[in-house]
This record gives C-alpha cells, structure tokens and sequence, in this order.
C-alpha cells in the first residue's frame, strides 16, 4: 500500500470521566518527526505519543493536538486561602478610603485573584490517563492514515501513468536508433563521393567508420536499465513496506541513465525525445517526495 505523507485525522470522545480531543496532521518531511501540544499537567504524554504514532508513520513530520477535560468532580478539591483574601479585603477598603471612592469589594470581584484558591487534584495516574488518550488517538489515526492511504493511491497512478508515458518514448529512441546509424553511413558516403567525385569509394572504410559511430551513439544498455528500473519500481508499489526513500533512490538512477542516452543521441529527433523523458521523470521525482 502506498502511503502519502500529507495527511488529517480528528476524533472526539467521551472515555471513562474525560472528555478527550485528539487532531493529527502531517506534512512531508525526509525523516519522522513528532510535536504535541496538550494541555497543563499532561506533557508526559508527549513522550508516549511519539512512540506510538511511530508504531504507524514512518515518515514525515507530524503534529498532534490533544485536549483533555476531567468530568469527575469529586476528584477536585478547592481550598479557600483566608489569610490572602483577608489581606485583599483590607487593602481595596484602604484604597477607598484613601482615594475616597466607593468600596464595591464582593466575592466575584476577590475571586479574580487565582491565588486566592487553591486547587488539589488527586496524584495523576499517567498509565490510566495514556491509556484512554490513546482510543481517541486511534479513532484520529483511523481518519488519518485512511487520507494518507488514498492520497498514496492517487500518487502511484500518476507515477505509473508518467512511467507508461517514459517506456513509450523509450520504445521509440530504440526504434529510431538504429535508423541514424544508417543516416550516418548515407551521410558519410555521400560525402566521400563529392569529395572524391568518384564512386571508387572504400567500403570496408565507410563500414568501419559507421560501426564506431554506432558504437558512440548506442543507446542498448542504458534503456535497457532504464526499463528494469520502472520494473523495480513497479515492485515496490507491491509492498507493505515504507518506499519513499527506495523511491527516490531508483528515480536518481533513472535520471542518471536519462543524462547518459542523452549524451549519446546525435539525432535532434532523439534529443527531444530525451528532453520528454526527463521532464517526465522530474515530475515523478517530485510526486515521489510525497511517498512515505
């Protein structure tokens, strides 16, 4: 299966007394890489979650947003710090009668001092918390790797579409090849004879110099590597496995054999044909860094 490394999941549930939110989404990136953002006191799930969203995405970079709401109440206690709020009390009666102005002390007006409270929760059971986290995560994932799936899908038809596109023209510079060979020996004689204004012309000389300029131009073995690469390539669409980076690999040897029959080619026919080739091949390079 064929995994794109762009992708975006989003679950929403209710899990024991939380109420938990989890977003992924991920954009390419050479290696795997993971951020989270939780909320206060939950960090340690940062590490946990690395490792297993890790389990699922190999490749790319990764970030993740998990909200988590406590619905047990009686797990909350909330302390009322006197000494503070008497301190606060006094001080705004000071300042109205300092400045003479009204004095509106009430207790909404006190409980806007957070330190006035004081919360005490429970010790956190971090293997209680990870666990009902990770349902959530797995609904998000779900989603995630199903668009990362068929996004995947969507980029191997359009490689193997490139690919059919490149062995057809490939077809094609083997077929002319062999034609500009015998352009050349044409060429060549004609102009022996001007030269000479004879037709005492030496074959075995003009059959000599073809064959080495045959041996220039011969395109044989380059394309026939080429062929095997989309092979290969082909094969490794069959995989189960991550590909990305066998991917980008074998299409730099691609390239490699495009520069190489591009060198070779004298035939401005053939050249455009190599000039397809390798922008085709550009294409599939740049749809193949979307590959996991």
């Amino acid at each position: 299966m064929v995994m794109s490394m762009t992708g975006f999941g989003r679950a929403e549930l209710s899990v024991g007394t939380r109420d938990i939110i989890v977003e992924i989404k991920s954009v390419n990136h050479r290696y795997y890489e993971f951020s989270c953002r939780t909320g206060r006191g939950y960090s340690f799930l940062e590490d946990k979650l690395k490792k297993y969203v890790g389990e699922r995405v190999s490749r790319g970079k990764v970030d993740m947003y998990v909200s988590i709401t406590e619905n047990d109440d009686t797990a909350v206690e909330v302390d009322l710090n006197i000494p503070l709020a008497s301190g606060y009390v006094r001080a705004m009666r000071s300042l109205a009668e300092e400045y003479d102005i009204t004095d509106d002390t009430s207790v909404s007006t006190l409980s806007r001092f957070s330190d006035v409270f004081q919360i005490h929760r429970p010790p956190t059971d971090e293997d209680a918390v990870f666990n009902d986290v990770k349902v959530a995560v797995d609904a998000a994932m779900d989603h995630f790797i199903a668009m990362r799936s068929a996004e995947g899908e969507k980029l191997r038809d359009d490689i193997l579409s490139r690919a059919d596109t490149i062995l057809s023209i490939v077809g094609e510079i083997e077929e002319r090849s062999p034609v500009t060979v015998k352009e050349y020996r044409d060429r060549l004689y004609q102009k022996l004879s001007e030269i000479l204004a004879s037709n005492d012309i030496d074959e075995q000389r003009i059959l000599t110099e073809a064959a080495i300029f045959a041996d220039k131009v011969a395109v044989d073995e380059e394309t026939v590597r080429l062929r095997s690469h989309f092979s290969q390539m082909k094969t490794f669409f069959e995989s189960d496995q991550p590909i990305g980076r066998k991917l980008d690999f074998i299409v730099q040897e691609m390239n490699r054999e495009a520069n190489t029959i591009g060198s070779k080619v004298t035939d401005s026919q053939l050249a455009h044909k190599v000039v397809d080739i390798k922008g085709e091949i550009e294409k599939i390079r740049e749809q193949v860094q979307n590959i996991e």
